[in-house]
C-alpha cells in the first residue's frame, strides 16, 4: 500500500490510502497577503507564528512554507530585491526556523525557485514534503536532483510547457511522465504525491468530475498519493465555504489523500473530520468526538480557531504546538 512518509524533529505523519485525509495549512504564504508581506519584509513574524499556531490547533498536519514574497519597498533600495533567486533563500531558512521553533509538525517546502527549495530543505529537521516539481523538462532537471539528494517527496503538478490542459486524460500523462521521469532519478513512486490540479467548476462544470476520476486514475494506475488546491474548485462563486465543504468529502471518497487548504474554516474542516470517520480512517470516532467537542465550546462565542486552541492547549499541545519558552 503507497504510504508516503513525512517527518519533523519528533512527529511522522503518512499519506496514504488507508490513513486519515493529510491537511496540509495553506496559511504561510505572502502571495496575495500584502499584511504578510509587509512584515517579513521588516522581519517581523508575528503573523507566521500566529498562523502556524492555528492552523496546527484546527487540524492541520502538515503546514505549507511560501516563500513568494515581494520586497518592495527594498526592492526601491536595491535592485536585487527585485530577483526572487536573491529574496526567496534566506526569507525560506528564516521561516522554516520560525515554524519549527514554535510548532512540531512536518513541512511543505513551497517555491518556484530552486535555490529556496533548497535552502528549505537543508533548515528542516525531518522529512518535509518538496512542493513542486511539473512536467516542464527544465523543471524536472532542477528539482529531481533535490528530491533524491534529500531523499523527500514532492508534489507533482499535472502541467507541462504547454500549460494546464483541459483535457484530464492530458494531465493524467503529464502525470504519469514525471512519476517515470523520477524513476530514473531513483525516486519511488510512494514519494510522488500527484497534484491533479482542479478546475474552478464556475468555469467548467465538469470540473469536479473530472478531478474525481483522475484521483481514482492515479491511484489504481500509477499508485501515487494526491493532493491539491483545494479552494481551486469554488473560486468566483459565492458562499466558497459551502462549496469546498462538499466538494471535499467526495474527493476523499474518489481516493484523493491530502489536500492544500485553509483548516481555519471549520465547514470545511468538520467536512473532512466527518469524511474520516466515515471512511474508517477514524479509530471509534474519537476524532469526530473531539471535534465536536470545539463546537460545542464555540456556543459560548469562541471563534473556530480559539476553541481548538483552548482544546490543544486543554490536552497539552497534542497537535504539535510547542510550550512557550520562559
Amino acid at each position: 500500500m503507497t504510504r508516503t512518509v513525512l517527518e519533523s524533529k519528533t512527529k511522522t505523519v503518512v499519506i496514504g490510502f488507508d490513513e486519515p485525509f493529510c491537511v496540509i495549512g495553506e496559511r504561510i504564504n505572502p502571495t496575495g497577503r500584502k499584511k504578510l508581506a509587509a512584515e517579513l519584509e521588516a522581519g517581523n513574524y508575528e503573523t507566521v507564528i500566529k498562523d502556524a499556531l492555528e492552523q496546527v490547533a484546527c487540524g492541520a498536519t502538515v503546514l505549507d512554507i511560501n516563500s513568494g514574497a515581494v520586497f518592495t519597498n527594498k526592492m526601491a533600495e536595491d535592485p536585487r530585491y527585485a530577483d526572487n533567486n536573491f529574496v526567496e533563500p534566506p526569507l525560506m531558512k528564516a521561516l522554516v526556523e520560525i515554524v519549527q521553533q514554535t510548532v512540531d509538525v512536518p513541512l511543505c517546502i513551497d517555491s518556484s525557485v530552486p535555490g529556496a527549495l533548497e535552502a528549505g530543505l537543508a533548515a528542516c529537521e525531518g522529512r518535509p514534503l518538496l512542493n513542486s516539481v511539473t512536467g516542464e523538462e527544465e523543471r524536472l532537471e532542477l528539482v529531481l536532483p533535490l528530491v533524491k539528494k534529500y531523499n523527500v517527496p514532492v508534489v507533482a503538478i499535472s502541467n507541462d510547457d504547454t500549460g494546464i490542459s483541459p483535457d484530464p486524460d492530458v494531465r493524467f500523462a503529464v502525470a504519469k511522465k514525471i512519476v517515470e521521469r523520477a524513476a530514473d532519478f531513483g525516486i519511488p513512486a510512494h514519494d510522488i504525491v500527484v497534484d491533479p490540479l482542479v478546475m474552478p467548476v464556475g468555469a467548467m462544470a465538469s470540473a469536479g468530475q473530472q478531478v474525481f476520476a483522475l484521483v481514482r486514475r492515479l491511484r489504481d494506475e500509477l499508485g501515487v498519493n494526491t493532493t491539491c488546491g483545494a479552494s481551486n474548485i469554488s473560486f468566483g462563486l459565492p458562499h466558497r465555504h459551502g462549496i469546498n465543504g462538499a466538494f471535499l468529502p467526495m474527493a476523499i471518497g474518489a481516493g484523493m489523500t491530502s489536500a492544500i487548504m485553509n483548516p481555519v474554516r471549520q465547514q470545511e474542516m468538520e467536512a473532512i473530520r466527518a469524511a474520516n470517520f466515515l471512511m474508517n480512517h477514524d479509530a471509534n470516532g474519537g476524532e469526530w468526538i473531539r471535534f465536536a467537542k470545539v463546537l460545542e465550546s464555540m456556543e459560548g462565542g469562541m471563534t473556530f480557531a480559539e476553541a481548538s486552541a483552548a482544546a490543544s492547549a486543554a490536552s497539552g499541545g497534542r497537535r504539535g504546538g510547542r510550550r512557550g519558552r520562559g
